[in-house]
């Protein structure tokens, strides 16, 4: 890896400062060409910083920032108050030039609309995209995309998640000429709502995408993609679902005497 600045809001998250400074720190202590600057109260987060290997300080710098933006605040009241909060500040520097990308585990809403304010979307993008890389049971990598940004995507919005999620997958993943597929309830071209065949007949014409076509829920995790495009609202849930059925066989393994063999013993 070359050189890589991030900012990072060290303030923002379920658990905030005790989460992100030691994630921080096992990050530089992987990337030896990661440079962080952690946006935050520098009372919180020096004490945190105290123990931490001084040659691991030297790729970390702490910026201040005044306040932090509540998980569970409106987002338009949110960015109108936002100004020196630790994810404004973290925006701030990439669009300084200081970083090359913010990291927020903070308020989803704010994060995607504050961005989207201060340093504009790319040309041909409306709306960004929540995506996620899961394995697949081929041994590689599905790139899923939107997971919840954009709860009501339309046709031209599926298309620009397809892009995004090609390019994702071939630059990072390196996968090429990636196979793209769209989330719907049959694999038959005449089923699922019109935004998303509307979506289908877009692909099929590109040049850009390798469009291979639908595929259902079951199809997730067995490699039949590199990449699926949904909308915000069933990407979310399906993500949602399979955290919940992990948890479920997770408990269910810890959990002795529950699992008996073909004789009941």
């Amino acid at each position: 890896m070359t050189r890589l600045t991030l900012a990072i809001d060290a303030m923002g998250g379920d658990f905030g400062p005790c989460v992100t400074v030691p994630a921080a720190l096992q990050a530089l202590a992987s990337h030896s060409q990661l440079h962080l600057l952690l946006v935050g109260n520098p009372d919180i987060l020096t004490p945190l910083l105290a123990k931490a290997d001084s040659s691991l300080m030297g790729r970390l710098q702490v910026v201040p920032a005044e306040s932090v933006i509540a998980s569970d605040a409106r987002p338009a009241q949110a960015i109108r108050n936002s100004r020196g909060s630790s994810m404004r500040v973290a925006l701030e520097l990439v669009k300084e030039g200081r970083a090359q990308a913010c990291v927020s585990a903070g308020n989803t809403g704010v994060l995607m609309g504050l961005a989207k304010l201060m340093l504009k979307p790319l040309d041909g993008i409306e709306r960004p995209a929540l995506m996620s890389v899961l394995p697949h049971q081929q041994q590689g990598k599905t790139v899923v995309l939107d997971l919840g940004a954009n709860v009501d995507s339309d046709s031209t919005m599926l298309v620009q998640f397809a892009l995004m999620g090609a390019v994702m997958a071939e630059a990072v993943l390196g996968i090429d000429k990636p196979r793209v597929a769209l989330l719907n309830i049959g694999q038959e071209e005449t089923k699922g709502l019109d935004t998303i065949r509307e979506a289908a007949a877009v692909l099929k014409e590109s040049a850009q995408i390798n469009y291979i076509g639908y595929l259902e829920g079951n199809d997730l995790l067995t490699g039949k993609t590199d990449v699926l495009v949904c909308d915000g609202f069933v990407g979310n849930v399906t993500l949602k679902t399979m955290e919940g059925v992990i948890r479920m066989f997770l408990s269910l393994l810890k959990s002795p005497g529950k699992v008996k063999n073909g004789h009941g013993g």
